[in-house]
């Protein structure tokens, strides 16, 4: 008998992965068919390239293929290969689409399970910690993306632990079922952590519990954390949880436990920037420093996306 949320075994929507023959991408590869074979899904694989919209204009009286198309063809051919040594038994479906990566992978995220990504590619300056691909696509999709990044321990799943960030609006969110279901089908143990700060004084209108800070915003914490697993937790009785409450920024103190988690869940808390939409700072960070792949998880229902693919 399986938890009621693990992914069914005949669903049709794949883990969406994209390939673009970089280190990066190649971890991300493997990931995804890993977490693909765990959920009874099927694969697919996406490698973007522009090469028609340069070369497939021009007349070719050659016999020979663009050297863009052989180039995009080769990626995709050698990922297949890599997926089905991985899981000789998996499903595997592979294309070139000629758009640009973010927005092919947004596009193609639309009816995946799960859309997984490296954390740079081909294209990503030297000493950036997060390419851009990676960060527009958590920012903008309309479902689960992860980003793949960490030590070998974190990639191979060697810890047995799946850490899950909780904020105030957390209850019963989707990162949390997310984060559950990763728990079940890894037979690991979700680490649940509600970081919280007292604040350095109070003001006329909102003076200091009489408890003092400390204890007042800890207990505020440790109930946050009981609102937010206590629908969700019921329909996985077999997941082992652990949670704590622990004094500092949210963002750091997520970054520095991820040292000893497999998988980093957080909700999107998104916003519009100068250049459009924007994570909150837990994401940002989590995605820029954290030890083990993150795993970013939107709203239920998601805000319409203005010029979005």
């Amino acid at each position: 008998m399986t938890d009621p949320e693990v992914l069914d075994p005949e669903a049709l929507d794949p883990v969406v992965v994209g390939v673009d023959g970089s280190d990066a991408s190649l971890a991300a590869l493997d990931w995804a068919v890993d977490e693909a074979t765990r959920h009874g899904r099927p694969l697919r694989i996406v490698h973007a390239s522009s090469w028609e919209r340069y070369e497939g204009r021009v007349p070719d009286v050659s016999t020979e293929r663009p050297s863009g198309q052989v180039l995009a063809e080769n990626i995709v051919a050698a990922a297949v290969e890599r997926a089905g040594l991985r899981a000789p038994g998996l499903a595997v479906t592979a294309d070139v689409v000629a758009e640009d990566t973010s927005s092919a992978l947004l596009r193609e995220g639309r009816q995946a399970a799960l859309l997984v990504v490296g954390s740079r590619g081909l294209g990503g300056l030297a000493g950036l910690l997060l390419g851009s691909v990676g960060y527009v696509v958590a920012a903008r999709a309309t479902g689960p993306v992860v980003v793949v990044r960490g030590d070998r321990y974190a990639l191979q799943a060697r810890h047995r632990r799946i850490l899950l960030g909780v904020g105030d609006r957390d209850v019963d969110a989707p990162a949390v079922r997310f984060a559950l279901r990763e728990a079940a089908a890894r037979d690991a143990e979700l680490d649940v952590v509600g970081a919280w700060r007292r604040p350095a004084h109070g003001t006329v209108g909102h003076p200091l519990p009489p408890r003092g800070p400390a204890s007042a915003f800890e207990h505020r914490a440790s109930e946050l954390l009981d609102d937010a697993l206590a629908e969700a937790a019921r329909d996985f009785p077999r997941v082992r949880i652990r949670t704590s409450t622990v004094e500092g920024p949210a963002d750091r103190v997520l970054t520095e436990r991820s040292a000893a988690a497999d998988l980093l869940v957080v909700g999107a808390r998104r916003r519009d920037g100068l250049v459009g939409r924007e994570l909150g700072r837990v994401a940002h960070r989590a995605l820029h420093h954290a030890a083990c792949p993150v795993a970013v998880v939107p709203p239920r229902q998601p805000e319409p996306l203005e010029g979005a693919p």
